[in-house]
């Protein structure tokens, strides 16, 4: 800014110069000049040309040639005051070219926002520190919009701040301004693409997209970070949220209902989730199947059996031994009934009741553990058609070996 400041200074000047050196001194000296030679040569012309002419005769004609020279030189002290009034006269025309030119620059330049800007800049390391701090007073919305304008002049000259770029994403939410948090989370992912915090951002920033593609590109990410860790309840979350709004209620209802199961009873969030899952079946236009199951044990096994055992009850697809819903319960009285349904599926895009048949297998664990192991008590219904008409029997007959 200093900088331009001094070019139009200085090129104010050489303007100014230039309409005032044309009107400087050398031009009435150089006419007087001329109208001597003139004057000489006319002289030397009369000498040449009239040698026989009398002495009255040709005084008469130098006398002519004098006047003559008399009336082409101007007054001289007149001629001095006009060229100095008239470099007077440019004077007020030199002052309404600087009040022109600097009243352009200020209405174009922008000066005022470049001192916002500067003034922003310096408040940057203040803002930073209060959303660091979780006991300083909240930002507001407009100290939020200039710590968003301080973080993008830092990340001129440091690209590669991976925290940066999510700081200034997530302000771009808060704002809501979606392609801020776009480009400012997609940067943040491709510095480090291993990062879960970065890759979470980055995959809500999709899902709350307009566009399809980023809704779809978000899913796909949030499922294979669920593959890595199941129990993550933000991953399961923002898939739900993403499934829902994907109309792919199966899948969100599945989703909430793996988070009801890994949240505290006393959770706040299980009320809202709840509702969601509620909705989500209201959509989707299909209840909740529930495969009722009545678990039976042979006489030789309810000898055998463990004081402290727990019960394993699962349903697989009849092809696969991949449960796809399971349900574990201290050992109880025999015969026992229960039901089965979506909150007890393994994975949220697998629920219970997208089966269309399946096998229902009971496993009575002596110390807790989900394989079988030697002297476990088993039970395993034939394939059956889902939803079933009735509850499916199991008879718990076979020991492992």
């Amino acid at each position: 800014m200093t900088l331009l400041i001094v070019t139009i200074i200085v090129l104010l000047l050489a303007v100014s110069l230039l309409l005032f050196v044309p009107w400087g001194r050398a031009q009435s000296p150089d006419r007087n000049e001329m109208n001597r030679a003139f004057y000489h040569a006319r002289l030397q012309e009369l000498e040449q040309d009239n040698a026989p002419v009398s002495p009255e005769q040709r005084a008469r004609m130098v006398e002519e040639l004098q006047q003559n020279l008399l009336q082409d030189i101007p007054d001289e002290p007149g001629s001095r005051d006009a060229r100095a009034s008239s470099r007077w006269i440019l004077l007020p025309a030199v002052l309404l070219l600087a009040a022109v030119s600097i009243g352009v620059f200020l209405k174009t330049s922008g000066v005022s926002k470049v001192r916002e800007w500067q003034a922003v800049t310096q408040q940057t390391p203040a803002l930073m520190q209060r959303v660091m701090d979780p006991n300083a007073q909240p930002l507001n919305m407009e100290e939020m919009a200039r710590l968003g304008l301080g973080l993008r002049t830092r990340l001129q000259d440091d690209p590669t701040n991976v925290q940066a770029w999510q700081m200034l994403g997530r302000i771009g939410m808060v704002l809501n301004n979606a392609s801020t948090a776009t480009d400012a989370f997609e940067r943040a992912w491709k510095l480090a693409p291993d990062n879960t915090s970065v890759r979470l951002d980055y995959a809500e920033v999709l899902t709350r997209s307009a566009d399809p593609q980023d809704n779809q590109q978000g899913g796909a990410m949030l499922r294979e970070m669920l593959r890595a860790d199941h129990t993550n309840i933000r991953v399961l979350s923002l898939l739900a949220f993403n499934a829902f709004e994907q109309k792919q209620y199966q899948e969100a209802i599945g989703a909430w209902q793996i988070m009801l199961r890994l949240l505290p009873a006393n959770d706040e969030r299980r009320a809202v989730i709840e509702r969601s899952v509620a909705q989500a079946k209201v959509e989707s236009g299909v209840d909740n199947v529930k495969l009722a199951v009545t678990i039976t044990l042979t006489p030789e096994a309810k000898k055998t059996l463990p004081e402290n055992g727990i019960l394993f009850i699962s349903v697989t697809d009849g092809e696969s031994n991949v449960p796809v819903a399971v349900k574990k319960l201290p050992l109880s009285h025999f015969p026992l009934s229960l039901t089965l349904d979506d909150t007890d599926a393994m994975m949220s895009n697998r629920p219970l009741s997208g089966l269309h048949r399946g096998v229902v297998k009971v496993h009575i664990s002596q110390n807790g553990r989900p394989e079988p192991q030697s002297g476990d008590w088993l039970g395993e219904s034939a394939t059956i058609a889902l939803p079933a008409q009735g509850p499916v029997a199991v008879e718990v007959s076979r020991q492992q070996p």
